[in-house]
């Protein structure tokens, strides 16, 4: 991702009290600090909840935990999505991580796991993981254990306005590529933005040619090429031919190459501005939305799958996404696994879920969900398939040259062939 991936995404999650520090100001002095046989202890945690409703959210949560633990002191450092994989990046090569700290699992866990960086919690975190639903813990296990609390769980579809694709004299929403391009055409045609997107952080620019190799090329193709360094294959290449086929039907809101995702005027903003018909967005996309533009669509806000191509060898009701997890640094005080099972407990889950934000992972929580996120979690639990962000999947920098490489075809850079090239030249240098 990021949006990760959350936001990735982002993995962004993110009804109004109580502040956050929101500095990127050096995190780990403190780390573990204290004896935590009694004497003072600080848990270092660095999270990406600068959007409501977790920035309210999880200081409460915290405050709520110190009280009944006065020995304990949580230190929450909030960093905007991007920050934060740059502020992890750099302390993961100082091998000096946060006691808590967010991660997406795949690739990126994986190389912090192998440099026995994070701390497993099978067995440490059992009690509140038997409290969770299989499919949220599957980004966070390798070779039988388990590295993460999830948080939460979901994929990645259409959001989109009804009242725009009613102007737009759209009736159903599209089931194939074809009929996607042409809801477009119709939108554009009724003077309505059809595409809001984050050009500048890329990540959910990726979303399109990521859905779009799994819809061709099924996820064995996505499978072979982690598994080969090789992303040259025609699944790859044809995503990218649709990516620009989409793309020069110019769908994107002006300025949408220096957009952030949930900063002013950004891609969030703008769809929830009702400025923009549609965005490719994960579970938290309806949150944000409100959070960044100050307003609600309402029942206008639906959502709808990534539509199936034609002739290919993906299913329609195979996901793409991933969670949302909290690691443990291999140094973390034993009070660190025990504040994230408060977190997680069943009645700060509800809390979670019923603030919009976010999708369960404890077992039971389902009937916090609205309509719409509802859709989200109907299709992923009755997937056939799923694909974590590829961004999160494969090696940092396998995925970073993704999201760079997508950019640049969108921005009509590089082309659907040189995008391969180059992301298969650096999966290979890894």
């Amino acid at each position: 991702m990021g949006i990760p991936h959350l936001s990735r995404r982002s993995f962004l999650t993110a009804v109004s009290a109580g502040t956050v520090a929101i500095t990127a100001a050096p995190l780990l002095a403190a780390c573990g600090d204290g004896d935590s046989g009694g004497g003072k202890v600080t848990i270092e945690w660095m999270d990406i909840a600068t959007t409501e409703p977790s920035k309210t959210l999880y200081p409460q949560i915290a405050k709520a935990y110190e009280a009944a633990h006065p020995n304990v002191r949580v230190k929450l450092t909030n960093l905007e999505n991007e920050a934060f994989k740059s502020k992890m990046t750099a302390l993961t090569a100082s091998g000096k991580l946060p006691d808590i700290f967010v991660t997406w699992g795949g690739g990126v866990l994986k190389q912090q796991i192998d440099a026995g960086l994070v701390k497993d919690v099978t067995s440490d975190g059992s009690a509140i993981l038997n409290t969770m639903t299989p499919v949220s813990q599957k980004p966070y296990q390798f070779d039988g254990k388990t590295y993460a609390i999830p948080y939460d769980m979901g994929g990645v579809g259409f959001w989109y306005n009804k009242a725009l694709f009613s102007k737009a004299g759209i009736k159903d929403t599209p089931k194939t590529w074809t009929e996607y391009l042409d809801a477009v055409r119709k939108l554009k045609s009724a003077g309505v933005t059809p595409i809001a997107v984050a050009g500048k952080d890329k990540w959910p620019e990726m979303y399109y040619w990521a859905y779009l190799a799994m819809r061709i090329g099924g996820l064995p193709a996505l499978q072979q090429a982690e598994k080969a360094n090789d992303f040259s294959g025609a699944a790859f290449v044809s995503a990218g031919q649709k990516v620009k086929e989409l793309a020069d039907l110019d769908p994107f809101q002006k300025g949408f190459q220096n957009a952030g995702y949930d900063t002013p005027g950004g891609q969030a903003a703008t769809m929830g501005a009702g400025k923009a018909a549609m965005e490719l967005m994960g579970q938290w996309a309806p949150a944000v939305q409100k959070d960044a533009s100050g307003k609600d669509l309402g029942e206008d806000l639906g959502w709808f799958p990534f539509p199936s191509v034609e002739g290919g060898q993906g299913q329609a009701t195979e996901v793409f996404g991933g969670g949302n997890g909290h690691a443990l640094s291999k140094d973390a005080p034993k009070e660190a696994i025990d504040f994230l099972a408060f977190l997680m407990n069943q009645e700060n889950e509800k809390k979670l879920v019923s603030s919009g934000a976010f999708m369960p992972v404890v077992k039971g929580a389902e009937s916090e969900l609205d309509k719409n996120r509802k859709l989200v979690a109907d299709a992923l639990n009755s997937s056939t398939g799923f694909q974590l962000y590829l961004d999160q999947a494969f090696p940092p920098a396998v995925g970073q040259e993704v999201n760079d490489s997508v950019a640049a075809l969108i921005g009509g850079k590089k082309t659907p062939q040189q995008v391969t090239e180059s992301v298969t030249k650096v999966a290979k240098s890894q």
